[in-house]
C-alpha cells in the first residue's frame, strides 16, 4: 500500500538508507510542530507553534460512518483514516501558510487506540518524517489530552498551579493522573482509573439502548437539560477492592465503574416497559438525514427524560465526587479536566461549582479541543522537542500504551 504525501515542497528525492538511520537532531528554527492524531475515529493534522499557538486544526470526523452501528467499527475506521489522512494533512499545512520546510518537527500519536487506526497515522508520519529528515515524535494519546488544557490556559495566559490532578475522560479512558512539570519536562503517575468501561462509552452506549444517536454524549447532554435529574434515584457508585485489584498507589476511593450503571438503566426500561417506545423512537430517528439531538425531544416522553437526565447526573456525581477526594488526598494545587466527556455541560458547571467552594482551580479545554484533534498532540511535543526526546524509525503503534 502506497502513502501520498503532502505535495507542496517534497523533496526530489529521498534519502539514503545510511542518512536516514541517523535521526535528525532537533534544532528549533519556526518552531512549527505538524501533529497527526489518527487514535480512533477522527482524522487529525494540526500546525502548532512553540506548544501554546495553534496555527492550525483540522479534523475528519467518522461520525456519519460509525452512527449506523451505535460505536466504532475498527475496521471501518482504518479505511476511513486511509482516505482522510492525505487532504488533511494538506489542508493543516494550507491553513497554516506554510511548507514542508517550515516544520521543525513531525509529532505523531502513537497510542493508546485502535491498531489499525494508530498504525495509518504512525506510518505516515514516519514517511513524512524519512522523506524530509525532519524529527520524528511520538505522543501519547493521553497526555495530549492533558496538554489541550494547557493549550487553553496559555491562550488565556494562565498559570497552572502544581501539582496538577487531571482527569481525562472521553470514550475510551477515564483516568486520573498527577501531573508536574520539572526543568521543562511533565512527569505523571497514574492513581485513578476505570475498572470497566470509561464514562463516554457509558454514553455511548445507553444513547444506543434508548434508540438514541451517536456519539451518545451530546445526545444525552442536550435531552437531560428537559429531564429531572433526581427522578431515578440511582445511588453512588462504589468499586470494591475485589475483584478490582488496584495497582499501587491506587486506591480504591479512585477507581471508577460504569458499566453497572449501565446495567441498572437496563433494568429500568425492562420494568418499566419502555422497549416499543424506544424502537419507535430509533425507526423515527433513522428516516432522518442527519438527525440531531433537537430531533429527539418530541420523540421522548417524560419518562426517558427523567431516566436520561439521572443517568447523567450519576455519572457526573461520580467523576466529581471521586476527582476532589483524589485531589485532596494527593495534594493536588489545581485540577484539570480533558477527554471528549469534558464538553460535556453538567460536567462543567458542576467541576467548576466545586472548585469554588473548595477554592481549587479547576480548567478545561476550549470545547473544539476536549475531543480527539492534532493541536494536542502537536503541543504535547514541543516539551520533547526541545529535550530531543526523538522517536527512532522503528517507532509502531502501540494500543496499550500507558502514561504514569
Amino acid at each position: 500500500m502506497e502513502l501520498c504525501l503532502y505535495h507542496g515542497d517534497m523533496p526530489p528525492t529521498l534519502p539514503s538508507s545510511s542518512d536516514a538511520a541517523q535521526t535528525p537532531k532537533p534544532v528549533s528554527s519556526s518552531g512549527l510542530i505538524l501533529g497527526i492524531e489518527s487514535s480512533c475515529d477522527e482524522t487529525g493534522a494540526a500546525v502548532v507553534r512553540g506548544g501554546a499557538e495553534v496555527v492550525s486544526n483540522v479534523i475528519a470526523s467518522q461520525i456519519r460512518t460509525h452512527a449506523p452501528y451505535g460505536g466504532v467499527v475498527p475496521e471501518l475506521a482504518s479505511r476511513e483514516h486511509l482516505q482522510n489522512i492525505v487532504p488533511v494533512v494538506r489542508a493543516a499545512l494550507q491553513q497554516a501558510g506554510c511548507g514542508l520546510e517550515d516544520l521543525d518537527a513531525i509529532a505523531v500519536t502513537e497510542g493508546p487506540g485502535l491498531a489499525g487506526a494508530l498504525l495509518v497515522g504512525v506510518m505516515y508520519a514516519k514517511g513524512m518524517a524519512f522523506a524530509l529528515q525532519k524529527p520524528l515524535i511520538a505522543v501519547n494519546h493521553l497526555e495530549g489530552h492533558i496538554h489541550a488544557v494547557l493549550l487553553e490556559a496559555k491562550r488565556q495566559q494562565q498559570s497552572l498551579a502544581q501539582p496538577t490532578l487531571a482527569l481525562v475522560v472521553s470514550g475510551g479512558h477515564t483516568h486520573l493522573y498527577l501531573a508536574e512539570e520539572t526543568n521543562g519536562t511533565w512527569h505523571y503517575k497514574n492513581v485513578g482509573r476505570t475498572v470497566d468501561d470509561a464514562a463516554g462509552e457509558a454514553f455511548d452506549k445507553v444513547s444506543k439502548l434508548l434508540g438514541l444517536g451517536y456519539p451518545g454524549g451530546p445526545w444525552i447532554d442536550w435531552l437531560a437539560q428537559h429531564g429531572d435529574p433526581h427522578a431515578v434515584p440511582f445511588g453512588p457508585i462504589t468499586v470494591k477492592q475485589k475483584p478490582y485489584r488496584a495497582p499501587q498507589k491506587q486506591s480504591p476511593r479512585f477507581l471508577f465503574s460504569f458499566s453497572g450503571l449501565k446495567t441498572a438503566v437496563l433494568r429500568y426500561v425492562q420494568v418499566h416497559d419502555m422497549k416499543s417506545s424506544i424502537e419507535a423512537r430509533r425507526t423515527a430517528l433513522a428516516k432522518l438525514v442527519d438527525a440531531k439531538p433537537a430531533d429527539a425531544l418530541a420523540l421522548c416522553d417524560t419518562e426517558t427524560l427523567n431516566l436520561t437526565a439521572s443517568f447523567q447526573r450519576a455519572v457526573v456525581d461520580d467523576l466529581v465526587r471521586k476527582t476532589f477526594k483524589a485531589a485532596e488526598s494527593f495534594h493536588a494545587a489545581s485540577i484539570v479536566v480533558s477527554g471528549g466527556v469534558a464538553a460535556n455541560r453538567e460536567l462543567r458547571q458542576h467541576f467548576l461549582s466545586e472548585g469554588r467552594k473548595r477554592r481549587l482551580p479547576v480548567t478545561f479545554p476550549a470545547l473544539e479541543l476536549s475531543t480527539d484533534n492534532a493541536a494536542m498532540i502537536a503541543a504535547a511535543a514541543w516539551p520533547k522537542f526541545v529535550a530531543g526526546d526523538v522517536a527512532t524509525h522503528n517507532l509502531t503503534a502501540e494500543p496499550s500504551l500507558s502514561l504514569g
